[in-house]
C-alpha cells in the first residue's frame, strides 16, 4: 500500500495538526511541502484537490480529505483500532465535537489570529485579538481544573485539534504563564509517544 500524501506547510498550524495525528497513530506520509509564500496553494492543480486552497490536504489512496478537522476525524475513524481517539458513545462524540467547534472557532479567532499577525503580518487588530486569545485560555484553564484532557480521561482528536496554537500562542504575544492547567495539558500532549512538534519562530514573546 502506498503511504498517505500530506499536503503540508511547516508554520501552518492547522497542517501541523494533521502530521502530529498521522504520527501519534503510527502513520509515515509522504510530505508534499506547500510553498504558500510563493502561492503553491492557489494554483489550479492544488485548487483542483482543495478548492479553498488551504493546507492540509491528505490523499489516502486516492481517498482526498481537506481541513484539518475532516482529517483528524477521518484519521480517528480509519486508522485509531483503540477507538479513544474519537469517542463512539453520544456524549464522547459530543463533547469531542465540541472542543473542535472551539478549536476552529475561540482558538482560531484568538490565538492562531495573533501569531498569524506576529508572523505572517495579517492585518487583524492585535488587542482584540490577544484580548479574545486570553479569554479562551481563561476557559480552558478553568476546564481543566482536576482533569487531564480535554474531552476524555484520555487524549483525543479534541486535544490535537487544540494544541498546535495554544502551544504556539508567544509567537503571537499571547502569553501563557498565568495557565499553569494549559501549560500541564500541553506538557502531557508533547510526552504523547508519537509527538512531533511545529517549528517555533522567533515571533512575539518568543526568545
Amino acid at each position: 500500500m502506498n503511504a498517505i500524501k500530506l499536503y503540508h506547510f511547516p508554520l501552518s498550524g492547522h497542517s501541523h495538526r494533521a502530521q502530529l495525528m498521522l504520527s501519534l497513530l503510527e502513520l509515515d506520509p509522504q510530505i508534499e511541502f506547500v510553498d504558500l509564500a510563493k502561492g503553491a496553494h492557489k494554483t489550479p492543480e492544488y485548487l483542483a484537490i482543495n478548492a479553498f486552497g488551504q493546507v492540509p490536504v491528505i490523499d489516502d489512496n486516492g481517498t482526498i480529505i481537506a481541513d484539518s478537522t475532516a482529517i483528524l476525524v477521518y484519521l480517528a475513524k480509519k486508522y485509531d483500532t483503540s477507538g479513544k481517539w474519537l469517542p463512539a458513545d453520544p456524549a464522547g462524540a459530543a463533547e469531542v465535537q465540541r472542543w473542535l467547534a472551539v478549536a476552529a472557532g475561540q482558538i482560531n479567532n484568538g490565538p492562531a489570529r495573533a501569531r498569524l499577525i506576529t508572523v505572517f503580518g495579517a492585518g487583524f487588530d492585535p488587542k482584540d485579538t490577544i484580548d479574545r486569545a486570553h479569554a479562551v485560555l481563561q476557559v480552558i484553564e478553568t476546564h481543566l481544573n482536576g482533569r487531564e484532557y480535554l474531552a476524555a480521561d484520555h487524549p483525543t482528536i479534541a486535544d490535537v485539534a487544540g494544541y498546535s496554537y495554544i502551544a504556539h500562542a508567544p509567537e503571537g504575544n499571547v502569553s501563557l504563564e498565568a495557565y499553569p492547567n494549559v501549560r500541564a495539558w500541553l506538557a502531557r500532549i508533547e510526552g504523547l509517544n508519537g509527538f512531533v512538534p511545529m517549528p517555533r519562530t522567533k515571533a512575539g514573546l518568543v526568545v
